[in-house]
């Protein structure tokens, strides 16, 4: 009996003791959930986050390289025939010097007709300045610094400065235009076919937007036989740009 009466007190004392009472109620359950309703929404904001910071770089770079695509400092090409037809007064050689020989400071100014590089269409003229800086009998030819203008009629025109070399390819550089070559910037190659009566110039051009489809042609291989057609020559308003510069 007296066993049955302590182990009736000890579940008394068990049942009675609030600590004991406390650890039997659902507070655990109750805490938990708000915790777990946190944790979603947390995870839910993260995995907004991290979708959006993603989406944002994406969409600029998707927008910087459409831009890219249509930017106007993508280089074009242009090709152009120069002819000395005779018929110009052109050139005319100012001799500066006492020298028997082309030395330095001779002069000498120019302007020869320009043609399309398909030789199908006459588009201008060129006018310009030449300054002989060395004269190489070696190669039985001479290096000049060049200043001088391709005129496309109503399009506008091109300036170009560097070296001007009888006897070899050189690179000049393109330094403005009117029209539609406002803001050009570039180069463009010279070679001699048939020095100084026949030269076929590429030009590389950035800063402006689509050439005219007229002006943009696949060239006729440059050699000392290419010639530009009758047409063309003879200036027929169907062989010519508008405006051309005569």
């Amino acid at each position: 009996m007296a066993a049955l009466r302590s182990i009736s007190n000890s579940l008394r004392l068990a049942y009675s003791n609030p600590t004991n009472s406390s650890l039997n109620r659902p507070v655990s359950v109750k805490l938990s959930c708000p915790l777990v309703t946190q944790s979603s929404n947390l995870f839910s904001a993260s995995k907004n986050l991290s979708f959006s910071a993603t989406k944002r770089p994406f969409s600029s770079r998707t927008s910087a390289s459409s831009s890219d695509s249509s930017s106007p400092s993508r280089v074009q090409e242009l090709y152009v025939y120069e002819i000395n037809e005779r018929d110009r007064q052109s050139p005319a050689y100012l001799k500066l010097s006492q020298k028997n020989t082309n030395a330095l400071g001779d002069l000498v100014p120019f302007t020869n007709k320009l043609y399309t590089g398909d030789l199908e269409k006459r588009v201008g003229i060129t006018a310009g300045l030449c300054i002989l800086v060395q004269n190489k009998p070696e190669m039985k030819g001479d290096r000049y610094e060049a200043i001088y203008s391709f005129y496309f009629g109503d399009y506008g025109h091109i300036a170009v400065q560097g070296p001007y070399i009888t006897y070899e390819d050189t690179y000049l550089a393109v330094t403005g235009g009117s029209g539609i070559f406002e803001g050009v910037k570039g180069q463009v190659k010279l070679q001699q076919i048939i020095f100084p009566f026949k030269l076929f110039y590429t030009f590389y051009l950035k800063d402006i937007g689509d050439l005219p489809p007229e002006l943009v042609v696949k060239p006729t291989q440059p050699s000392p036989a290419a010639e530009p057609t009758a047409n063309a020559k003879a200036c027929h308003p169907h062989a010519t740009i508008s405006g051309f510069t005569d």
